[in-house]
């Protein structure tokens, strides 16, 4: 692919690693346009390029091409994808969300937040069995492939059925178990247990967290516990926190802090951070945040999308810029957002955040481009690890077509991927090089066999007759 906006520095990212001693690459891909970063942030295109991957980690980018003009043949491999006239990007990283809730998809719709959770979720959520997690998992992993999801951070119940599917399907997962100060010790205990067990399985593809669900369902001794319990086994806490304005100001009207002001009176901003939403983040809060973030020990995770349809405000990105708090993309779970497509949580970053400044030259198709690579990395503790098409990182990429006329012709490929293209484009998925997906069928999930298995229980899962609840909304 070669033209308007599909140029970018000749130099390739590193020199070819290949070695006859070594045998032949796992997989070549050839003539690919890749997205590629530079030391300071910035990103360009660099088009015919061969990208080999050895051991599930990218091995070589070079040019096809020489300074002559001439072609490079690639090295020997034992597979090769001709990726002419596509674009290699690295694959996108879903930085929270609720991956069985896909079950819930339309199931509670047009209603304020505390219904939303009091009369239909957490009702509808005390009818599930491990059974019900798995099935619905497959589905919500099906998805994710197809709109090329490669890592995916999950909050969840049974987490264990959902480490089995991450394990099976063939995709990345920061995985931790959800509870409540509701639960007692146990709830800690369990979360715990799940994330010491299942830490590096997959061959190293799940990473693990503890996950207490939020700053206004744990009290804060159970809050502190979770924080001394992370320092001594070095786990990351995903923890929902300032999903709302309205959730600050009724947290300083409860207990004289912001929600942020809690993550740090209880020690949790002392450890590694994942914060669900952050929209109700304040100019305050940055000098509590501002030291993790200098260490690289916290991030936050947003799905505009879902805020625009709950009527919220947005994460204030350009405030955490401020403090150097890497923004991430999310979906949230598909009860609330309907999809799992970390694509268009990207486009809406885009639309609500020039929205929210009153200001057009915010957030440029390149800084898009960098919070979903890069800064979601960093948000789910993976940085140094996944987001760039680099020699020595995971090889988790997808495969962009774009002959669809509605991206063309391309004047800057930036923005032709952020505001023209869609998940749709993607052809090829590909993580820990192992396609997952190739030609725009997936290779590890039987999608009719698991929708027909899941119509049945429906009716089941949906009932709230019972009266009964997980927990009670009031933030």
């Amino acid at each position: 692919m070669s033209g308007p906006g599909m140029s970018g520095s000749g130099s390739a990212l590193g020199a070819p690693t290949t070695s006859p001693d070594l045998g032949p690459a796992d997989l070549v891909i050839t003539g690919a346009t890749v997205l590629r970063h530079d030391g300071t942030g910035g990103i360009s295109f660099v088009p015919e390029q061969i990208v080999a991957i050895r051991d599930g980690v990218f091995e070589s980018v070079t040019d096809a091409v020489d300074s002559r003009g001439a072609s490079v043949d690639p090295p020997a491999a034992r597979e090769t994808i001709d990726a002419r006239g596509k674009v290699a990007m690295p694959g996108f990283i879903n930085c929270h969300t609720h991956s069985p809730m896909v079950m819930f998809r339309g199931a509670a719709e047009d209603v304020p937040a505390d219904r939303w959770f009091n009369d239909f979720i957490w009702p509808m959520e005390v009818n599930l069995t491990d059974d019900d997690v798995e099935l619905a998992t497959r589905l919500a992993a099906a998805e994710m492939i197809r709109h090329g999801v490669t890592t995916f951070a999950d909050h969840y119940f049974n987490m264990d059925r959902i480490a089995k599917v991450t394990d099976e399907t063939g995709l990345r997962g920061v995985l931790g178990s959800t509870y409540f100060s509701s639960d007692g010790q146990a709830g800690l205990e369990q979360s715990l247990e799940f994330a010491t067990r299942w830490r590096g399985a997959a061959n190293g593809r799940i990473s693990t967290a503890l996950a207490p669900h939020a700053t206004y369902t744990l009290n804060d001794d159970d809050l502190a516990a979770t924080a001394r319990a992370a320092k001594e086994h070095d786990l990351l806490v995903h923890i929902h926190a300032a999903e709302g304005r309205s959730q600050t100001v009724h947290s300083r009207e409860r207990t004289g802090r912001t929600p942020i002001g809690v993550l740090h009176d209880t020690g949790l901003l002392d450890g590694k951070v994942l914060i669900a939403h952050g929209i109700g983040i304040v100019p305050e809060d940055l000098p509590l945040l501002a030291p993790a973030a200098a260490e690289g020990r916290v991030g936050v995770g947003s799905a505009p999308k879902g805020y625009l349809k709950l009527g919220f405000d947005t994460t204030p990105v350009r405030l955490l810029a401020a403090a150097g708090v890497p923004v991430g993309l999310a979906t949230d779970g598909a009860a609330s957002n309907n999809t799992l497509d970390v694509w268009e949580s990207m486009t809406f970053m885009a639309y609500v955040q020039k929205a929210t400044e009153l200001d057009t030259t915010w957030m440029r198709a390149e800084e898009l481009l960098d919070h979903a690579t890069t800064q979601s990395a960093a948000a789910v503790q993976l940085a140094g690890v996944v987001g760039r098409i680099e020699p020595g990182y995971r090889a988790d990429l997808i495969l962009v077509d774009l002959s669809d006329p509605r991206v063309q012709p391309v004047h800057d490929l930036a923005s032709t991927l952020i505001y023209s293209a869609r998940s749709n484009d993607i052809d090829t998925t590909i993580v820990d090089g192992r396609v997952l997906m190739r030609d725009r069928r997936l290779l590890t999930v039987d999608v009719p066999g698991v929708v027909g298995e899941l119509a049945p229980r429906l009716a089941r899962l949906t009932d709230r007759s019972h009266g009964k609840s997980i927990q009670n909304y009031d933030a």
